[in-house]
């Protein structure tokens, strides 16, 4: 009965998370002559309903087009106001746990800004001061990490399969390597490949894991090998965030670091949980092989989303 249970949370969860992909919303504001901008507002139509964008109250905005590109509905914007938008807020509502909002403000004398809004926090206030660091791209890699299911659930599965500390350093460090290498080659541009393609590679990588997870092999692994192959479909993944709805070319490498540290932040906040949920399960007394099982679920749900994903391409 216990098994029956286990199983049946596992389908529940698989369920729950089955094609939901982290598509953050995009706002471009341009400053082109004084206090007159042109605004770019970029947000996925799949994963979000309708959603309400409310830029500075003493500003006069007109919709100048709208169209689809990919997977977003970007709406071209004529802005003009009495004033610097410097002090006022932006407001954005209808977001959703999945989809945040990137703010990018250019004004005419060179300064920039960047900030991040959420479903907690619909509201963002433009500082006064010049923003030296684009620190809305650091939330954005955590977010991007912890909102992506399939990279969550490839971290999850690597545990099950590395024995040691030492082992684990080896790993993840391998992981990160891997996925920095790509992230920076798709968004340099060096290397391109399509987002769909690679999202379905990504859940093959899951049933691979799933595979190594069902033989329980205790030695002669090296699991940083696979962390490291793998890592490099992965990094194309988080690429595609920052492909879709475009990075800075003038903070390119600064946009880039910090994506990259956020994606690093969120794997080190979610590692430490899953050790204690894999030791909690091993802890209690079950009729059941708990390894085994977390195998066919990791594989079951990475044969859901290369199904789901295959079919998208056609």
């Amino acid at each position: 009965m216990n098994k029956f249970y286990f199983c049946l949370i596992l389908l529940f969860l698989s369920s729950a998370i089955n094609g939901h992909e982290f598509n953050p919303a995009h706002l471009v504001i341009n400053e082109k002559e004084d206090f007159k901008y042109d605004v770019t507002w970029m947000y996925p139509i799949r994963n979000l309903g309708p959603v309400s964008l409310s830029l500075p109250k003493d500003c006069e905005s007109n919709s100048i087009e709208a169209f689809q590109e990919s997977k977003y509905l970007t709406e071209k914007i004529s802005m003009q106001c009495t004033n610097s938008i410097k002090g006022k807020s932006i407001f954005i509502n209808g977001l959703s746990i999945l989809n945040d909002a990137l703010v990018t403000i250019k004004f005419l004398n060179g300064e920039r800004f960047e900030g991040l809004v959420s479903l907690k926090d619909s509201k963002l206030t433009i500082p006064k001061e010049a923003q030296v660091f684009p620190t809305g791209y650091f939330a954005l890699g955590i977010e991007h990490l912890i909102g992506g299911p399939d990279h969550l659930l490839f971290v999850f599965g690597l545990l099950f399969i590395v024995f040691g500390w030492q082992n684990l350093i080896k790993t993840i460090t391998a992981f990160t390597l891997a996925h920095s290498i790509t992230l920076g080659l798709s968004v340099f541009e060096i290397v391109s490949l399509p987002s769909i393609t690679i999202e379905a590679l990504i859940a093959l990588t899951i049933i691979y894991l799933a595979l190594e997870i069902s033989e329980d092999k205790e030695k002669n692994r090296t699991p940083w090998i696979m962390a490291f192959a793998f890592g490099l479909l992965h990094g194309f993944g988080f690429a595609g965030a920052l492909s879709e709805i475009g990075i800075a070319n003038e903070q390119l490498l600064l946009s880039l670091l910090f994506f990259n540290i956020g994606i690093e932040i969120g794997q080190l906040i979610m590692i430490p949980i899953f050790l204690i949920i894999i030791w909690l399960l091993q802890k209690v007394k079950l009729n059941f092989s708990v390894t085994k099982l977390s195998s066919y679920a990791i594989g079951g749900m990475g044969s859901f989303w290369l199904i789901e994903r295959v079919l998208g391409i056609f």
